[in-house]
């Protein structure tokens, strides 16, 4: 048995905090820091680290639990409130980096496989964009103190509305590539997946209220095993049997959770372990995961195309929508870079077409430069478009919050003993 991944862990953990206070040097989310530490690292650079199976799992645990925070400290009531806008923001999240990417690859002209039609390849560019990786938004948004805030709440309603209109769009491109794929079957397991995750949410809720109400605060731990219990049920539900990712069966665990008698008491034990462990080595992992390939003049400005168009799409796209909606226009420029972001989805959707002909393989080196740019890139402009104001970035308060709950849980705590042992 190799012990290999423990130094790994260690110099992930270290390097993340390190490049974690140095970007705060200059007022940027630390989030910036942990991608910058696995793409210097990593095969990119110093090719010291590099992508293992367990490393993958344990960030893509980090994922779930990111998402699942998300939704316990998300009031269902604002996220209803923002459903509709959501939906169309998503929508033109879609549609926009869609034509977009379409009409850059058609600009480029660039070298295509000949197994498929070049119209079905300039077209799954823009599938590609279609693609927000919501993971990297709401840390950026948790860490600014503004995921709870209306133009939050839109962007993760938009987020995984547009994770499902993302995975849509590459069934359709897929199938008209001659691929055996039934769009009508993962039409009907996504409409299944959400009849039946409402079920069980509901149960669920009605469970764990009844369990709080019936133990008087008594054993607490246990709520927090409970949740995550459940958390990890519904992400490997929704990965394993609907294809849907699983960040959403989390994040609706999430929701689920929030509306209990203790879910802020289960947030506050979640928050040591991602930002000890799961957290760090998550986005770290997406720069472990670049291998930049040697390209040529005409690729480089291709990719130089492929960033600026990836970030306009869906600022204007997603803008746009909010400004339909009724959205102020520094809102919907929040909004709009919040969605902005790429990650391991759009990795995941380029492998695909790369598989079935769609992509080629002078094409994903681009595609790569484009899901670090914008991953990278989107932090840091959502810092700028929220504090553009003359606002001070209390950036020290927000990264301890975690620190401030646990206090309060342990204060909690004590109370609860002392009361007990009363009466």
């Amino acid at each position: 048995m190799s012990y290999q991944y423990l130094m790994d862990i260690a110099l992930i953990l270290m390097s993340t905090k390190i490049l974690g206070i140095i970007v705060r040097r200059f007022q940027m989310p630390q989030v910036v820091g942990a991608l910058l530490a696995g793409l210097i690292l990593g095969p990119a650079i110093l090719n010291i680290l590099h992508e293992t199976n367990f490393i993958n799992e344990i960030a893509e645990l980090g994922v779930i639990v990111i998402m699942f925070t998300a939704g316990i400290n998300t009031d269902i009531r604002d996220l209803k409130h923002t459903g509709k806008a959501g939906f169309i923001v998503a929508i033109c999240g879609v549609i926009i980096p869609l034509i977009f990417g379409t009409g850059l690859a058609y600009l480029f002209n660039m070298e295509q496989t000949q197994s498929v039609d070049v119209l079905l390849q300039h077209i799954f560019l823009g599938v590609i964009l279609t693609a927000t990786s919501v993971s990297i938004t709401v840390e950026t948004l948790k860490e600014l103190g503004k995921l709870s805030t209306k133009v939050g709440n839109t962007i993760l309603a938009a987020a995984l509305i547009d994770d499902i209109l993302g995975l849509i769009a590459l069934t359709i491109v897929t199938a008209m590539a001659g691929n055996d794929v039934n769009v009508l079957m993962v039409l009907g397991k996504i409409v299944l997946f959400f009849i039946l995750i409402s079920l069980v949410s509901y149960i669920a809720h009605k469970l764990l209220t009844l369990y709080c109400k019936m133990m008087h605060n008594k054993n607490l731990q246990r709520y927090s095993v409970a949740a995550f219990v459940l958390c990890l049920f519904m992400a490997y539900s929704a990965e394993h049997f609907f294809g849907i990712a699983d960040i959403i069966g989390a994040f609706i665990a999430g929701l689920v959770i929030a509306g209990t008698p203790k879910a802020k008491y289960i947030a506050s034990k979640f928050g040591p372990l991602s930002f000890l462990l799961l957290t760090p080595v998550f986005f770290a992992s997406i720069g472990i995961k670049i291998d930049l390939p040697s390209m040529s003049w005409s690729l480089i400005l291709f990719s130089i195309s492929l960033v600026i168009v990836a970030i306009l799409s869906k600022l204007f796209g997603c803008g746009l929508g909010a400004k339909l909606c009724g959205f102020k226009t520094k809102e919907s420029v929040q909004v709009g870079f919040g969605m902005s972001c790429r990650g391991e989805v759009a990795l995941i959707v380029a492998n695909k077409g790369y598989a079935l002909g769609l992509l080629s393989a002078s094409i994903f080196g681009p595609v790569v430069i484009m899901v670090v740019s914008a991953a990278i890139l989107t932090p840091i402009l959502l810092k700028i478009v929220f504090y553009s104001n003359g606002s001070t970035y209390q950036q020290s308060n927000l990264v301890d919050n975690y620190e401030k709950k646990e206090l309060l849980d342990y204060v909690e705590q004590k109370i609860l003993y002392k009361n007990h042992v009363i009466k």
